[in-house]
């Protein structure tokens, strides 16, 4: 004999469903308000403040937002780090693809993973020793100016310069892209690849046909987080790039040194968050914006 519940078990089932999946969802809401959006909401309240005797006062006055929008080093820092970042975005999706179309296509699923495995390794090591590296190969008289000297070239200027800003947004983001790239260039139906090269497409047609559209999604993502974690980097600018001109996250640092103004630091912070958030946003919509319609 088939038991039926009752419509008091069923919403009270319901209920439990409910009040478990939002315990599990509690803490993510908690680390999310503690240490974002609490922070980001002080950090609006505090481009309101003023800041008298090297001290800051709480007001509101938007003398810190005309400050900062009226000044022409803020919009040559924020066109220099978009720029940069944008870039670095372009080169790194460029540089990684071919690697990551072999890993996807020309190996064996365990060398796949090997490969895979030594992308995170660098991840176990800290950012700012891995910068310093380059620091010394790319000075004038570190290893690469040596052995380009060798053969009748330089020594160069690597040093202080964006060349070395965006070999540093490599290092931080390379591995990531290639990682991303491969998994999604490795989920790819065979079957759609196949039925290209029998339609007759070449090699080039079905990548941009078949390949890229396949892997949109994919390849979107590991640009936008090449373009947040670069256009938020300090560590390259400052150490690799010389910081003149400085990026946004540079002129941060110089605004609090001159006469404690955070506030005036917190704008540019600011500007900086909304400028990723759009970036994210009109991202995130473009790589889904067909299985939205569906």
């Amino acid at each position: 004999m088939n038991y039926k519940m009752t419509d008091f078990e069923k919403d009270s089932a319901k209920s439990n469903d409910t009040a478990f999946r939002l315990a599990w969802r509690i803490p993510l809401l908690l680390w999310q308000t503690i240490f974002f959006l609490g922070p980001f909401i002080f950090m609006i309240a505090m481009s309101f403040f003023l800041v008298k005797n090297y001290r800051m006062v709480e007001a509101f006055e938007l003398v810190n937002w005309f400050k900062m929008m009226g000044r022409h080093t803020f919009w040559s820092s924020y066109w220099f780090t978009l720029t940069l970042a944008s870039a670095a975005t372009v080169i790194a999706s460029a540089v990684a693809f071919p690697v990551a179309y072999a890993l996807a296509f020309r190996v064996s699923e365990t060398t796949r993973r090997c490969a895979i495995f030594l992308l995170i390794v660098p991840f176990f090591t800290s950012y700012l020793v891995r910068i310093f590296s380059w620091y010394v190969v790319l000075a004038e008289a570190g290893p690469l100016n040596a052995m380009l000297s060798d053969i009748g070239f330089g020594p160069f200027t690597m040093l202080n310069t964006s060349f070395a800003t965006i070999v540093g947004y490599m290092t931080l983001t390379l591995p990531l892209v290639l990682i991303l790239q491969t998994i999604s260039l490795a989920n790819i139906d065979r079957r759609l690849i196949e039925a290209a090269h029998n339609l007759g497409c070449g090699g080039l047609r079905v990548i941009i046909t078949v390949i890229f559209p396949a892997a949109r999604t994919g390849f979107i993502i590991a640009a936008l987080f090449v373009f947040i974690l670069s256009f938020g980097d300090f560590v390259s600018p400052y150490y690799l790039g010389g910081s003149k001109p400085p990026t946004l996250s540079i002129l941060i640092i110089d605004t609090t040194k001159s006469g404690q103004q955070w506030p005036r630091a917190a704008v540019v912070a600011i500007m900086m968050m909304a400028t990723l958030f759009s970036v994210a946003f009109a991202s995130i919509w473009y790589a889904y914006r067909k299985r939205i319609n569906v």
